[in-house]
């Protein structure tokens, strides 16, 4: 893995606790004025549906108001207060923290989900060490992150990410943490287009509240129904063209 001065092409990084301070805040205004979104309308339920049966004991973390796993029976955890009191009235199983400290026992989960949520996070091999430490051997870990770090837009810098990941240094970081990729797709509902990420980054900026309302129930409804069924491939697939990777790896004995 790159180091992080590197994955950001020279841009300086905040500090880890500015880092999570940024998050909360963007993240609290942003939950704070949308709607929970039943798994079953992501693109990622086909996967989750053959899953979750076998893992009665399920995790998901950082899932906002879009959680990927079915809500009743599920462990949720999130930074944003308006997030854990909506899945808990769901039947959600939700409480507060952060990933670099999960508070769960070793080797309790079948499944463990994090969407969109590693890059955020400086320190990632603990995040992967705190995932493998919860995760019962032979269990599943879904997660998925951005891709090439000469990628990094400032939408990136806005919505807090901490880095994209090169695609040669994944496989190292896996095995690291013990953990074998079983399949792998292509995944993001965000455009890649430079100017349009500019363009979002301005309006975010200039008009928040407005911005974060047209997103919300305009431009994400409409992503919704344009989403295309994922196609996965055994193993690691050839991420040189990829832009964001979803991965479902198992934990070895």
């Amino acid at each position: 893995m790159l180091n992080v001065d590197s994955e950001k092409a020279g841009a300086p990084l905040p500090k880890a606790s500015a880092l999570v301070a940024k998050n909360s805040a963007f993240y609290d205004a942003f939950w704070a004025k949308t709607y929970l979104t039943r798994p079953e309308r992501f693109n990622t339920w086909p996967l989750v549906a053959t899953l979750w049966p076998a893992a009665p004991q399920r995790l998901e973390i950082g899932p906002g108001l879009r959680p990927r796993l079915p809500i009743a029976g599920t462990h949720f955890l999130d930074l944003s207060p308006p997030v854990v009191a909506r899945l808990n009235e769901r039947g959600g199983l939700a409480r507060a923290g952060e990933i670099t400290a999960l508070p769960f026992a070793d080797a309790q989960f079948d499944l463990v989900a994090a969407f969109d949520v590693i890059e955020h996070v400086e320190e990632d091999r603990r995040v992967f060490a705190e995932l493998t430490r919860v995760l019962k051997p032979g269990g599943r870990l879904v997660f998925s992150v951005p891709l090439h770090p000469g990628r990094w837009t400032s939408f990136d810098d806005y919505v807090g990410h901490a880095r994209r990941y090169e695609p040669d240094a994944l496989p190292a970081l896996l095995a690291e943490h013990g953990l074998v990729v079983e399949k792998s797709a292509v995944f993001g509902m965000q455009s890649n287009n430079p100017r349009l990420l500019r363009f979002a980054v301005d309006g975010l900026t200039r008009h928040r509240d407005i911005a974060i309302r047209c997103y919300n129930w305009l431009f994400f409804p409409l992503g919704l129904l344009l989403q295309k069924s994922l196609k996965f491939a055994d193993g690691l697939m050839d991420l040189t063209v990829v832009d964001e990777v979803l991965l479902v790896c198992r934990r070895s004995g």
